[in-house]
């Protein structure tokens, strides 16, 4: 008995149109019959090897992107601009779909995808079924390939801008990742953190300008009594021996300035507040401060002294 099968009808559009030839053939339909509709002017489109588009016509940005992920198998990782707007920006895409696989690939990849080679392939993030690096991997890879002052800004703001990922997570991606190519997005991280530094400080200095609370000193570093630096300040309160710290990245000496566990040991009242708190929650840190100022007032000062750039220690 011999059986006919309807090559259309066997290949139910799967999502984006997008199947494997693998997929096609367990489901009956023979290589001559993919061969031939496969075909200019025929029904289906061949996007790579092993990998058809049950429509004719162009493919969709998401019809690449499911045949990059078809094509490449479960080591495919999707990055750079496609995987920063998969998680929420809104970006220019580039002609190809960038994409990591392992270091032992050797593939010839069709022209839509540019293959990046990696020993340090990152856990992926699934958004809608599709395999992305990580914001901070995924802005990274993109920066090393734009050579535009303003859209490399732009790359590594933005991520950092709506919270999908941090400036020191960066900073740790460009460290860790290939040194090619990583210059100019290494000073543009300079800049940003230098961007970034200033406008914190602009917010603390316009929260004390409407509390209660006497001007402090700024950038302090703290030191014990045998003059050993224990510490560092965002802002000083010299004559209580109080501290306010800020930022979240070490400063530029190296010393953590969120931890402060020298600084407490010595007996000062160190406040902390997140920049984040400093934009949406200003009243509860003016409170916060001005409760512990309250508190360092009442007890003995602690035997430390402070310098703050441009003075002597």
């Amino acid at each position: 008995m011999t059986f006919t099968i309807n090559a259309a009808k066997a290949a139910q559009p799967p999502v984006n149109s997008i199947v494997a030839v693998s997929a096609l053939r367990a489901r009956g339909v023979l290589d001559q019959t993919i061969a031939r509709r496969c075909r200019p002017g025929g029904p289906w489109r061949r996007l790579a090897p092993g990998v058809v588009m049950l429509a004719p016509g162009e493919p969709t940005r998401r019809q690449l992107l499911h045949a990059a992920a078809t094509y490449l198998g479960k080591e495919c990782v999707i990055t750079g601009h496609d995987a920063l707007c998969a998680q929420g920006l809104d970006l220019p895409k580039p002609r190809a779909v960038h994409a990591l696989i392992p270091t032992w690939r050797r593939l010839s990849p069709p022209e839509f995808l540019l293959l990046e080679r990696t020993a340090r392939r990152p856990d992926p993030v699934f958004v809608n079924g599709l395999p992305f690096a990580p914001p901070e991997r995924a802005a990274l890879d993109a920066a090393r390939r734009q050579h535009e002052p303003e859209r490399l800004r732009e790359l590594l703001t933005l991520p950092i801008y709506y919270g999908m990922c941090t400036l020191e997570q960066l900073r740790a991606e460009v460290d860790a990742g290939n040194q090619r190519g990583t210059a100019a997005a290494r000073e543009q991280l300079r800049l940003i953190a230098r961007t970034r530094h200033n406008y914190v400080q602009g917010l603390a200095r316009q929260l004390l300008n409407r509390s209660p609370l006497p001007p402090p000193r700024w950038e302090a570093t703290v030191y014990d009594r045998a003059g050993r630096p224990i510490g560092t300040a965002d802002a000083w309160w010299d004559e209580i021996g109080m501290g306010w710290q800020f930022h979240e990245q070490a400063d530029g000496r190296g010393r953590d300035r969120v931890g402060g566990l020298s600084l407490t040991a010595a007996g000062v009242v160190v406040v902390r507040s997140s920049p984040e708190s400093l934009r949406t929650n200003g009243n509860a840190v003016v409170r916060e401060l001005v409760s512990a100022f309250r508190a360092a007032a009442t007890r003995a000062r602690p035997a430390v002294r402070c310098a703050v750039p441009g003075e002597a220690a």
